[in-house]
């Protein structure tokens, strides 16, 4: 069965400190969403953005079959080692021309590898929700969008955006708070397909999420104080336990674009039926 490897995009000390919170981190969630679908397929994990982390004994990327790359609470501008290594851990991996797939952190730090830039987003951070998703012409055409509705909403989390894309890319969909909300990003040999939001997040995820950058959401405007914080988070609860309730829904403004997870993580499902599955 198929191999893939998964690339931690936050540090040891980073995972811990969100773990007591109760929060997984993003190697681990994306890890879930694709087993989830695909129960068969074998994984490993490699904590790029600590020094001393190898692939497993033995193992060379060429015994895998792709490469998934998540989220990070770091910035891909920054050059400090755990940025710049997991840049270089991607353009490496890139040389086997093997299929790569990433969200949110991972279509940044491809299009630094491609060749292009990130840089702090105008419209300050997108939380929660990326809105009306839309998919242009090419986006509707290409695999990666297929079963997807033309204009979406998808769980999402970032400060910066990719405000230049390499050579030979082509942008998927847009929204009106980044212009490049999914794009075909080509790394060396291989294709990255990835998108700025977080297909593989689940809503027990964003509720956590509240809950770790608790004080930012008061301070950045998201919520007017800690007890419409707690409110907001009570209703996700409450739906992510019962994604049939109508009223919290209605109220929190999600659809089955988002509730439903075949349609929320068609994007993952996609690329590995296509990338990985079939080239198998």
């Amino acid at each position: 069965m198929a191999r893939l490897l998964v690339m931690e995009g936050n540090t040891l000390a980073r995972q811990k400190q969100a773990a007591d919170l109760g929060c997984r981190s993003a190697s681990a969630v994306y890890m879930e969403a694709i087993s989830a679908h695909f129960p068969d397929i074998n994984m490993d994990v490699i904590h790029a953005a600590d020094r001393d982390q190898s692939l497993p004994q033995g193992v060379s990327f060429e015994d895998y079959d792709g490469l998934v790359i998540g989220g990070s609470g770091l910035r891909a501008f920054d050059e400090t080692f755990e940025v710049t290594n997991q840049i270089e851990l991607l353009k490496a991996f890139s040389k086997t021309g093997l299929p790569i797939l990433g969200s949110c952190w991972g279509l940044q730090i491809a299009a630094i590898a491609g060749g292009g830039s990130v840089a702090a987003s105008p419209n300050g951070r997108e939380f929660g929700f990326a809105r009306k998703l839309l998919l242009n012409e090419a986006g509707r055409a290409h695999p990666y969008f297929k079963n997807k509705p033309t204009v979406f909403d998808a769980p999402c989390i970032h400060y910066d955006e990719v405000d230049q894309l390499p050579s030979g890319s082509t942008v998927l969909c847009s929204n009106a708070h980044s212009h490049v909300q999914g794009a075909i990003v080509p790394v060396g040999k291989s294709e990255v397909w990835a998108v700025q939001y977080h297909p593989e997040f689940d809503l027990a995820q964003l509720s956590m999420l509240i809950k770790l950058y608790a004080g930012d959401m008061i301070t950045q405007g998201f919520f007017a104080n800690e007890a419409e914080r707690l409110t907001y988070q009570e209703k996700l609860d409450q739906l992510s336990e019962d994604p049939a309730d109508a009223p919290r829904a209605w109220q929190l403004g999600i659809d089955g674009d988002v509730l439903n997870d075949e349609m929320r993580r068609a994007e993952i499902i996609n690329w590995v039926n296509h990338q990985i599955l079939n080239r198998a």
